[in-house]
């Protein structure tokens, strides 16, 4: 019997900048303490990009890495997908930059933006693209510089987010034993305003009088994002086993979006799963939006919380509202 192409994660790579932004020094300036911030986020300190590092050059920073792993060249690419909602410009694409960065000079490229559930959505697309045989190796990467869009004044997001960049090699598998396996996306674009950037678009171009208001910076209303946050995420493990034909019992991780650590809980806890079954990096890392899964994809490979063979869900959501999952076979 012939056996079923499939979209493998051939190889992971992550890229976090230097500088640390610690909960110290967010409560000098929010009136806040350390522990206040620990209660509401599990986060300790995020990573901050230095002023003159973009997304693309962090995004190419983690392809280079993820490149090497999976043992191939950039030659070998034939698409890359940079899943961001942070671009280096508005145009090109911050996947085209990071095209030239790499000199993958076969590939197509482009950006995809669905906020947090970007990476994703991403892979989802290199799967669907594999499997029919259009694109042979695909880089799928999440990348944002988060930093660059928070108030500095607004305790509701500039406590959570951090900057960051994970890329994933996708190739073409004929193995039988291994890749993507389900993968499905979803979107509520009824609650696109719970968390929004209202400047820099056509809506709202930046004028002064709209940088004034700070309209550039990212808007997000919390209660209503956590509850639809749990509920996104559960549903998305939950459809991703029933789709893939699998039970708990044969996962042997869950990487869900780091969004906050009660968020994280709380889906753990609504699935009965025990929390070290649960993955969860945020504390040194922060919200590193789109970034944040194969950023912990690549770090429960390096410390062997995972191995080949392994099946591992992958669960985000993130601002439209998008959400959607995707069970893999390493």
């Amino acid at each position: 019997m012939e056996q079923k192409v499939r979209a493998a994660v051939a190889g992971t790579g992550a890229y976090l900048p230097q500088a640390r932004l610690t909960n110290a020094a967010l409560a000098a300036r929010l009136d806040a303490t350390d522990e206040w911030i620990v209660e509401r986020t599990g986060i300790r300190e995020r990573r901050v990009a230095a002023r003159e590092e973009s997304t693309g050059d962090m995004a190419a920073a983690a392809a280079r890495a993820a490149l090497q792993d999976a043992g191939i060249t950039a030659d070998e690419v034939d698409l890359i997908m940079v899943a961001t909602c942070t671009p280096d410009m508005v145009m090109p694409s911050t996947a085209c930059l990071v095209q030239h960065a790499l000199g993958a000079r076969k590939a197509a490229a482009f950006d995809v933006n669905a906020a947090c559930s970007g990476f994703v959505y991403a892979l989802h697309v290199a799967r669907g693209l594999v499997e029919a045989g259009m694109h042979r190796t695909v880089l799928c990467i999440g990348a944002d510089k988060m930093s660059g869009l928070m108030d500095a004044r607004d305790k509701g997001t500039s406590i959570l987010f951090g900057d960051g960049a994970g890329a994933v090699v996708v190739r073409r598998d004929e193995s039988g034993t291994r890749g993507v396996v389900a993968s499905h996306i979803h979107s509520d674009g009824d609650t696109w305003d719970l968390i929004t950037v209202p400047g820099g678009g056509s809506r709202a171009p930046l004028t002064a009088a709209n940088v004034e208001e700070g309209l550039q910076f990212m808007q997000m209303k919390g209660r209503e994002v956590f509850r639809i946050a749990v509920r996104c995420l559960e549903g998305a493990v939950r459809e991703s086993l029933e789709q893939a034909g699998l039970d708990e019992k044969a996962v042997a991780l869950c990487i869900p979006h780091q969004s906050n650590a009660r968020i994280v809980e709380a889906v753990a806890d609504r699935l009965q799963w025990p929390r070290e079954k649960v993955f969860t990096n945020l504390e040194w890392v922060g919200n590193t939006s789109a970034a944040s899964i194969p950023v912990a994809l690549h770090q429960a490979r390096t410390e062997r919380r995972v191995k080949a063979g392994d099946v591992v869900i992958l669960a985000g959501m993130g601002a439209g509202m998008t959400w959607g999952g995707a069970v893999v076979r390493l």
